[in-house]
């Protein structure tokens, strides 16, 4: 059904010809739209930019400062359910500012590790190793296409749980607006403004997501060849050993995508993973104490958003240290002990560099795995245990 709306998240026939960056396409045009990329032609360039600009100042700025000036103008008037609504937003919101201008910043090394996959690409020639980067592809728009519906799904539900109610779901500052007589204009000003917010966020937490997707797809492909070589009888010892150098540049190339990522990706990891357990905390104390049913349905969409910015990324990266191991096992177990002294020489070689596992780090100070992502979603349930042993939920009450 999806695939009729969104034809690129269904795998295509291999009389298509398909590359690895067009597991991008989604997330491309929407980053094009908030103002990420450049335009196609070069005259529309100043007016590109003046859109960027806008949009940088009117997201990433005027509306955090909107959010916390109604903070200080309209403290009294907060219920504590419409408190910790809006400061689990706020504090995510934030969040997604810093982690929306480092994917802006990443737009040239983004175009570089896609220059890298273009390389990759040139070796997939036979119908099995296409039909690999096909199915990585579909996949990787997929993913976009699924957060997309969970996003906007949230978006949707705390929007109407709190129109309902006649209660703003956000409360913003708005000059020369009263939030009270012009209810409606108000909300539905908060719900646009939110939903460029959340699609911004939308795009940071993905594009890390699908990067690890097609590096992955490119490591399975180079762990296929390492098992095959010197597989074919009948080759004369140079084309074995160009084979085995068509690896190592294979390989090279992929460490080479993976750099061109790391510093954009170190940033905004680390920023969510600071962020994760008090926003987690702030919506399961909203849940446990203050939430109605309607309310708390979008509440748990919304902390199924903020598990999904990190834990699908940080099982891809786990899975990738686990194929390093993998691809030196397949290199050791191939048919090289009567190779020539020239294929071992560079076998060893290369079996060094292969037992050296991809490790992104956050913020360069922890790497980004499973257990790293556990240990900051402990953070809120410390949160929540601090709110009952001081019973601060019945002084809010």
């Amino acid at each position: 059904m999806l695939s009729k709306f969104f034809p690129h998240i269904k795998e295509k026939p291999l009389s298509e010809r398909v590359k690895s960056r067009d597991a991008f396409i989604y997330l491309d045009r929407v980053m094009w739209s908030f103002g990420w990329t450049v335009p196609e032609n070069k005259r529309w360039d100043l007016h590109y930019k003046l859109w960027s600009t806008f949009v940088t100042l009117l997201i990433f700025i005027l509306l955090p400062i909107s959010v916390s000036v109604e903070y200080i103008q309209r403290f009294k008037t907060f219920s504590a359910g419409e408190f910790l609504s809006s400061i689990q937003i706020g504090v995510n919101m934030y969040g997604s500012s810093f982690k929306s201008y480092l994917t802006m910043m990443g737009y040239k090394k983004r175009q570089e590790a896609k220059m890298s996959l273009d390389e990759l690409d040139k070796r997939c020639v036979c119908d099995e190793e296409r039909t690999i980067v096909h199915r990585h592809v579909a996949l990787g728009n997929f993913c976009y296409i699924f957060y997309h519906i969970a996003y906007t799904s949230f978006l949707i539900s705390n929007f109407l749980s709190f129109i309902m109610k006649r209660i703003h779901a956000w409360r913003m500052y708005f000059p020369y607006v009263d939030p009270e007589k012009q209810f409606y204009i108000s909300s539905i000003a908060e719900v646009i403004l939110m939903g460029w917010a959340v699609f911004m966020d939308l795009c940071t937490d993905v594009c890390p997501l699908i990067s690890m997707v097609i590096a992955r797809c490119h490591i399975t492909l180079l762990k296929q060849r390492l098992r095959n070589l010197r597989s074919e009888p009948g080759r004369t010892e140079d084309e074995y050993l160009k084979e085995l150098a068509d690896c190592v540049r294979d390989h090279r190339l992929i460490l080479d995508y993976v750099d061109a990522l790391r510093s954009v990706f170190s940033g905004t990891i680390f920023v969510q993973f600071l962020l994760i357990g008090i926003v987690l905390g702030l919506s399961m104390i909203n849940i446990m104490f203050f939430s109605t049913l309607s309310t708390g349905v979008a509440v748990v969409l919304f902390m199924s958003c903020v598990s999904m910015q990190t834990f699908p990324f940080c099982y891809l990266c786990n899975m990738i240290m686990d194929d390093c191991q993998e691809m030196a096992d397949s290199l050791f177990q191939s048919d090289w002990t009567s190779a020539d002294r020239r294929y071992k020489s560079t076998l060893v070689y290369f079996l060094h560099n292969l037992q050296q596992p991809i490790i992104l780090t956050a913020g360069g100070v922890f790497p980004i795995s499973m257990q790293t992502n556990l240990n900051m979603v402990k953070l809120a349930f410390t949160v929540v245990t601090i709110v009952k042993q001081f019973n601060l939920a019945e002084k809010f009450q």
